[in-house]
């Protein structure tokens, strides 16, 4: 197996994903270390008491910036594969706060690839965001910039055997800043404020995220971004689900969003190929041999291809998402 023997380090570890990443690497995958790297020291103690290190011998806690270089040195010593989870994610923050933003989802995705390349790091996956996609607000920018650092990053490694790759996909299910805890939060009051009844997202829940990282992780020769393929579904149909019984209140759409969200774009559609539960965007440029051995099994998409969310053949139905609720 891919994490078999392995020092593996996640940066944002505290967060939704990385809770759910330690979980299901804990107790599947028993790497040779996990270790949880995240600035915040009371989320890490608070995670601690879910995943001790007294129960799991392999668990470490690291208290770090990834906007601070030098402790990203010692953070990255001895070790084989990180997963780059750290971003300043929220929207409206992004705008009041931009170069806040820069520093930690541009600045800090530089120290990491350049950290990794010289602590012999061997893989570095990071994740994305549907909004890198035509970006319209800065935390979009920033992811854009962020992916672009990452691919481009297979370019910086010479003779070193480490590889740079990127996943992509929509809104997590359940995940701290979704819009399924606030309704589900909201429906008591009898009301759900809806910003545009048009509005469609890709969903995904937090598991089939970190298995698709982990998927990823053991396919991944460098320079790809991985797309899986994700439902969509409308707000409207959401907001039926989760409260049935409340009235609506249309407020329109919040600076910085979207009616729709795309995952892949015409123009990266043009060196894209389909895969059987995902497609894989590869680079654009040439700068790589490695480039030339493309994962095997894909196919061209047909001319004008996009991947919206409300031109996506698979629709989460109302009985799916009370099963992904439910669970």
């Amino acid at each position: 197996m891919i994490l078999k023997n392995k020092t593996l380090l996640i940066t944002g570890g505290t967060g939704s994903f990385g809770r759910k990443f330690t979980e299901i690497v804990l107790k599947e995958y028993h790497p040779k270390k996990l270790i949880i790297f995240s600035r915040d020291e009371l989320k890490q103690f608070e995670m601690s008491q879910i995943f001790s290190e007294k129960e799991y011998k392999n668990i470490r806690y690291f208290i770090g910036d990834v906007r601070d270089k030098e402790r990203l040195y010692r953070a990255l010593a001895g070790v084989d594969i990180v997963i780059h989870t750290a971003a300043l994610k929220q929207v409206p923050a992004g705008e009041y706060n931009p170069f806040e933003a820069v520093k930690t989802n541009i600045l800090g995705a530089e120290n990491i690839i350049n950290v990794a390349i010289d602590q012999g790091v061997g893989k570095v996956l990071a994740l994305s965001t549907d909004k890198a996609v035509n970006p319209i607000n800065l935390y979009g920018a920033t992811k854009l910039c962020s992916d672009k650092l990452f691919i481009a990053g297979n370019s910086y490694i010479g003779q070193k055997d480490i590889n740079f790759s990127v996943v992509r996909y929509g809104n997590v299910v359940g995940s701290r800043g979704s819009v399924i805890p606030l309704f589900q939060k909201l429906s008591s009051t009898g009301k759900l404020p809806i910003t545009d009844k048009r509005m469609t997202r890709f969903w995904i829940t937090l598991d089939q995220g970190v298995r698709f990282v982990l998927k990823c992780l053991a396919k991944m020769i460098g320079g790809e971004i991985f797309v899986p393929k994700l439902p969509s579904m409308n707000i409207m149909d959401l907001a039926k689900v989760i409260a049935p019984k409340c009235k609506y209140e249309f407020v329109g759409i919040r600076p910085g969003e979207k009616i729709h969200e795309v995952l892949i774009s015409k123009d990266e559609a043009l060196h894209t190929l389909e895969y059987e539960d995902c497609f894989i965007i590869y680079s654009a440029f040439p700068w790589r041999t490695i480039q030339k051995h493309r994962i095997a099994g894909g196919k061209p998409l047909p001319p004008g291809f996009s991947y919206r969310s409300d031109k996506n053949n698979w629709c989460l139905t109302p009985e799916e998402l009370r099963k992904i609720l439910g669970e």
